[in-house]
């Protein structure tokens, strides 16, 4: 329990104010208030110091929420690391809550997003998780990944766990928790994975996860346009914990980005449509709102929105149009993920615009981390 709305309140003191003060985020701040997170001793003192009032006066039982300290550092896992989303995502979370993360164990099999994961972050994933011994991965508090989705996409064949080259690769999740027995996890996967199979396959997920592992497990159906990034991408997060936990899935998201701050000025010539192309596009539609990205179905019919349809690998490059003239760049299509602008890319545009596709929308999964620790340790 604790008493920090009543006396910022008192102080006429704004939570923007107070979170910036301490260094945390406005929506933390907002779930320490409502007695729904507790935060560390360090951030307790902090807050306290910022609002001139003794600790003890503030936070009821600060003495106990020492028991709820967090690792120094939270050791993590990236698996299925692609370009790094998890990475980042986590990185923002850390910093939010005042925590420091550090990462222990990365892994991918496409050479490509080595390539690049390593040029962002100093270390190269090791290849493929399937024939890495759960023992010689190094102990870690938390397990982040975004296990492979083509075998439960839409877009894909719906092989799911007959798809015995990426849909059992959850398989290799669970073995490597049930060794190493981290305190939590978050991993992440396509909208039809709840559908999938008539449920059946979540159902196993959720068996493994819940009742032979034994950690509490919840998930939810998100979208990267209500977290602020101009995408309609939908994506299921499964949140687990060793300790039992309630999670809030009602996001408050006060900054918004627009095409306007995604979309470059300049632009090189070879990502426009041929004229041809542009003017069949043109005499099947009239956008209603500029800058928009135009999205062309299967069926051929055509759409407008002031935000992008869901990027996918590989096919996003052809059926994404910026005003029905131009393809979106690879800059653009990691700006869209919520990547930052001092991402490198060191591999081709083919590769990067797969990249893209293939990853998750940074600041929704940022907002879910952020979160899920207050609850977890």
């Amino acid at each position: 329990m604790n008493r920090v709305q009543e006396f910022r309140k008192e102080r006429r003191i704004t939570q923007c104010q107070l979170a910036t003060a301490v260094g945390i985020s406005r929506n933390y701040l907002s779930h320490i208030e409502r007695q729904h997170a507790v935060p560390s001793v360090q951030v307790a003192f902090k807050i306290s110091d910022a609002l001139s009032v003794d600790i003890d006066k503030v936070f009821f039982d600060i003495k106990n929420s020492a028991e709820v300290s967090y690792p120094k550092p939270i050791k993590f896992i990236d698996l299925f690391c692609g370009i790094g989303g998890f990475r980042y995502a986590s990185d923002i979370a850390f910093k939010k809550l005042g925590l420091e993360g550090k990462c222990v164990f990365s892994s991918d099999i496409d050479k490509y997003a080595q390539e690049a994961y390593e040029a962002n972050f100093g270390e190269r994933p090791v290849g493929d998780i399937t024939k890495v011994e759960a023992k010689s991965i190094p102990d870690f508090d938390v397990l982040f990944g975004g296990f492979p989705c083509q075998a439960f996409s839409i877009c894909g064949l719906m092989k799911g766990f007959e798809d015995n080259t990426r849909g059992t690769l959850f398989f290799d999740i669970a073995r490597i928790i049930k060794e190493k027995q981290p305190q939590a996890f978050v991993l992440e996967n396509v909208k039809n994975l709840a559908s999938h199979d008539n449920g059946k396959t979540m159902q196993t997920i959720f068996e493994t996860l819940r009742d032979e592992l034994g950690y509490h497990v919840d998930y939810h159906l998100l979208n990267a346009l209500d977290f602020g990034l101009p995408q309609k991408r939908e994506r299921i997060l499964i949140i687990g914990s060793k300790k039992p936990f309630k999670m809030d899935w009602n996001f408050k998201i006060d900054k918004k980005k627009t095409l306007d701050d995604i979309l470059e000025k300049n632009v090189d010539k070879k990502h426009y449509a041929s004229p041809e192309i542009v003017a069949k596009r043109k005499s099947m539609h009239t956008a209603t709102v500029t800058p928009s990205i135009w999205h062309e179905n299967k069926s051929g019919n055509i759409s407008s929105y002031p935000y992008s349809c869901a990027l996918r690998a590989g096919a996003s490059y052809n059926y994404l149009l910026v005003n029905g003239e131009r393809r979106l760049t690879p800059r653009e299509m990691l700006r869209l993920q919520g990547f930052p602008d001092d991402f490198k890319i060191v591999v081709s545009d083919c590769q990067t615009r797969k990249q893209a596709g293939n990853a998750i929308p940074v600041d929704m999964v940022a907002a879910v981390i952020e979160r899920f620790l207050t609850m977890a340790f």
